[in-house]
């Protein structure tokens, strides 16, 4: 360069070429092995190209290598650069490929989403289906990509050109259909700022309904179990139906909850969950409908960052048959992801709910990501998305993290 041609400063760089100026699509693929990419770039450089785009993809060994560049620059010719690209190709005993064109890639629709599925298995025909739907919301499939294999295959639509909305309300059917999990959130939810995760307990974080195991004690299990069904079912006052369950409680001693907390198990994928989102900056808590005496031993054991519930009333070393307190009931529970969020200095567009039951639907409602967890109907039907596998550590997925990422942050999955 010229004296009289100084270096162009960081704040006037040179304008983009138009829509109509000539590029070239260099497609390589063949068997993968290092150093493919830089060797391509290392060709194409004797020629003085501008990269426009890049897309890399490696499955099962084979590697499709894409390079959108600008045309070589004059004094230099199209057919050496293909000559030697070909050449270079042909050497690694891989295949070349390259079209003229004119331009960028078309501009994407308004409108971005993006649209996880859990299949296990997912089909060729479920795939083909989502698909089918996407395009028929006027959305298009600017890119796909697979987030794990294990314990179910979840792969990732990145969709423009239509609403998120729409694209939930045209999905929905499909996923309960074809037997998958579909979630829609939107492209403009930053999934991978600070963020805060806060779970329903019973029948999410952990297996059991505390308040049986608690009853199985006192000998009146299928009473209660009854009315929890009920309840959760939302043909009963959540209120109403706890203190007729708690009052089967009586006379219990206190010694009772060492027991209940050793009974406990985990969801599958539970501890997984947690310690992967801790270890990626997420805060994590928990709300139930059942007793701090069980669930602040799970913020002790698990490391949780907030946890609240009903407290059972202790008097002389025997339970009373009340709880004390306020009771944490659908309302409470979406008022206390609202709490845990502001101290934890979340917006509330950046929390994510998890539960299974219908006083958890105020709090689903509230995130800014609602999921139903092995949910009754009820529930599936008014959440964001649901999960229908019983691996509580799927959830990941629907933040856009992959496996590879949950292993290298969790070292040890359940």
């Amino acid at each position: 360069m010229s004296a009289s041609q100084p270096p162009r400063s960081p704040e006037s760089p040179e304008p983009p070429r138009g829509t109509d100026a000539p590029t070239l699509l260099v497609k390589i693929f063949g068997k993968d092995r290092p150093g493919i990419t830089a060797g391509l770039f290392d060709t194409l450089a004797a020629y003085a190209v501008d990269v426009v785009d890049i897309e890399q993809v490696v499955t099962r060994g084979r590697i499709v290598l894409c390079a959108l560049v600008t045309s070589p620059e004059p004094g230099t010719t199209e057919g050496d650069l293909r000559a030697t690209v070909h050449s270079w190709a042909e050497s690694l005993k891989l295949q070349a490929e390259i079209i003229s064109g004119t331009g960028d890639n078309r501009p994407r629709g308004d409108g971005r989403s993006h649209v996880t599925v859990l299949g296990h298995p997912l089909t060729a025909e479920s795939t083909a289906a989502i698909a089918a739907r996407i395009t028929s919301t006027g959305g298009n499939i600017d890119r796909i990509f697979r987030l794990a294999k294990y314990p179910v295959t979840a792969v990732e639509f990145a969709v423009s050109g239509t609403g998120t909305e729409d694209l939930r309300t045209a999905l929905a059917p499909e996923a309960a259909g074809l037997g998958v999990d579909i979630a829609v959130v939107s492209a403009g939810l930053s999934r991978r700022a600070q963020r805060l995760v806060v779970m329903d307990v019973d029948s999410t974080l952990i297996q059991d309904e505390v308040i049986e195991l608690f009853a199985a004690h006192a000998g009146c299990e299928a009473e209660v179990a009854s009315v929890t069904e009920q309840a959760m079912r939302g043909e009963l006052d959540f209120e109403q139906s706890l203190h007729a369950r708690v009052a089967l409680l009586a006379g219990l001693d206190v010694s009772v909850v060492e027991k209940v907390r050793a009974e406990v198990r985990l969801t599958p994928g539970a501890r997984t969950l947690i310690r992967t989102l801790k270890r990626l900056g997420y805060q994590v808590g928990v709300v139930s409908g059942g007793f701090t005496q069980v669930t602040d031993d799970l913020k002790e054991r698990l490391g949780l960052d907030f946890a609240s519930a009903n407290t059972l009333e202790v008097v002389d070393g025997r339970l009373t048959g009340r709880v004390v307190g306020d009771i944490v009931d659908r309302a409470g529970k979406a008022r206390l992801l609202r709490s845990f969020a502001e101290q934890a200095g979340v917006p509330l567009a950046q929390t994510v709910a998890i539960g299974d039951g219908a006083n958890d639907l105020d709090m689903l409602n509230t995130a800014g990501l609602g999921v139903a967890f092995n949910a009754k109907p009820v529930v599936r039907e008014a959440a964001h998305t649901a999960v229908n596998v019983p691996f509580l550590d799927t959830v990941l997925y629907l933040l856009g993290i992959t496996r590879e990422e949950v292993e290298a942050a969790d070292g040890l999955v359940d």
